[in-house]
């Protein structure tokens, strides 16, 4: 299919802002003033870190989630349900177990009320084109996991929506399966015969986006919002190794990691817990992510990283952020340079490293900071960690109270701040820890 940028408008979507209630009655900010539009030819990529939105501004425009903000307008009509217009593929697949490729294949037709002769012929049209002939009458638990996303193509492609909506398709499959349908969906996207007028798909990975897409939205997070909407101009295929194709990558990794794209941060002594929330990291990922930028001397290009080791965005950057937060490291856009501090604490020897460690965290890290205070302001030093749960729920989900909770536990374990008994949810100080000195007389 040919790329304009002048072709008509499918998706209009203007000052969109989405929120959801939390536990407490708390207002949780997914999406804020997203302006974008798709026009027909078009492969848009929608690219972000984890707390982008990008998935909820994608069942946004499927008409599945309903803004709290703005609108989102089909063919020049406001959305008020489901967008008759899009089709979705979701990362799970979400198949039928008890369905053949071929009823499967079928469900939207038949939600459509299509007869059920039309509807047969139709199915198997789509499931000629994505490659499963032969497996019409197979059970998705007799499919590998590519060839069940097949048949997510097929189902979507079989209602011939003006938009093709994908959810991280390929982040399920194995590297060969998921490059195999890569290719394969652009050269169907190339084919004049394509029955869909526009794509857009989520994607935590920048290359794939590259590869893909003729414009790539990048998206900030907490709460998501469009940071750039990069055209990429080169012809399909793409190659990996082309300078163009590097550069591109180079500037998406420097505005996903770049400090001049996101909002103020506070001084991290006077961050907020749900200001700042901890990356999702373990001391261990961060210790081996400033061994290899110490073992490279001293600085690092993170692509070249996330190359090296075959990583995820998702999976690198909350290493990143952690180390920066810590004080670690520095990153400007794509390089990461070594501090001093992070210099002695992968040089050091263990006893040495947790002492360092626990220095940064407890004044760096918000959520260690304020278990730290909140422990060393106790008559005996210790807290339910069901207290700290309902402070963080005022500003996060109650999955995402729970799993900040868990990484500071886990971080003051480390560093020997504090401890944890799940049997009694208590959080204790730890007795030799300076920051509790004071309090200690009362402990004896």
């Amino acid at each position: 299919m040919t790329t304009t940028t002048s072709g008509e408008v499918l998706l209009q979507i203007d000052g969109v802002g989405k929120s959801f209630t939390g536990a407490a009655g708390d207002s949780l900010h997914v999406l804020e003033n997203i302006d974008l539009t798709i026009r027909s030819g078009e492969f848009v990529a929608l690219l972000g870190r984890s707390g982008s939105g990008k998935s909820t501004l994608l069942r946004t425009i499927a008409g599945l989630i309903a803004p709290t903000t703005g609108a989102v307008r089909y063919r020049g009509k406001q959305l008020e349900g489901a967008n008759p217009g899009a089709a979705l593929v979701f990362q799970s697949f979400a198949l039928m177990p008890w369905l053949t490729v071929q009823d499967n294949v079928e469900l939207g037709l038949a939600a459509r009320g299509v007869a059920p002769a039309e509807r047969a012929k139709r199915a198997l049209e789509a499931i000629d084109v994505i490659g499963l002939d032969g497996f019409e009458s197979a059970y998705p638990k007799e499919l590998s996991g590519g060839m069940r996303q097949r048949v997510g193509f097929a189902r979507a492609l079989v209602l011939e929506p003006d938009l093709l909506l994908m959810d991280e398709p390929f982040s399920a499959l194995d590297v060969l399966t998921a490059e195999n349908l890569r290719t394969e969906l652009v050269n169907l996207w190339e084919t004049d015969g394509f029955p869909t007028k526009a794509v857009c798909i989520v994607t935590h990975n920048i290359e794939e986006a590259v590869l893909l897409a003729d414009r790539v939205v990048v998206l900030g997070a907490n709460p998501g919002r469009i940071i750039a909407d990069i055209p990429v101009t080169s012809a399909r295929p793409r190659d990996r190794h082309a300078p163009g194709f590097e550069a591109l990558v180079d500037e998406i990794y420097g505005l996903l990691t770049g400090r001049d794209t996101t909002p103020a941060q506070p001084e991290p002594a006077k961050a907020t817990p749900t200001a700042h929330p901890l990356p999702d990291a373990t001391v261990g990922g961060m210790a081996g992510l400033i061994e290899l930028v110490y073992t490279g001397g001293g600085r690092a290009d993170l692509p070249d990283i996330a190359d090296t080791l075959n990583f995820e965005i998702d999976d690198l950057l909350p290493l990143v952020d952690a180390a920066a937060m810590l004080g670690f490291l520095t990153v400007d856009s794509g390089d990461i340079t070594l501090t001093d501090i992070g210099t002695r604490f992968t040089t050091a020897d263990i006893q040495e490293s947790k002492k360092i460690f626990a220095e940064q965290a407890r004044h760096r890290a918000p959520l260690v900071r304020t278990i730290c205070k909140g422990l060393a302001g106790s008559s005996d030093g210790k807290l339910r960690a069901s207290f700290f749960l309902d402070l963080l729920r005022r500003g996060f989900s109650p999955d995402d109270a729970r799993r900040q909770l868990d990484i500071a536990i886990s971080w003051g374990r480390y560093a020997e701040l504090f401890d944890y008994d799940a049997d009694d949810d208590e959080i204790t100080a730890d007795r030799e820890t300076e920051e509790f000195a004071h309090v200690r007389d009362k402990w004896d």
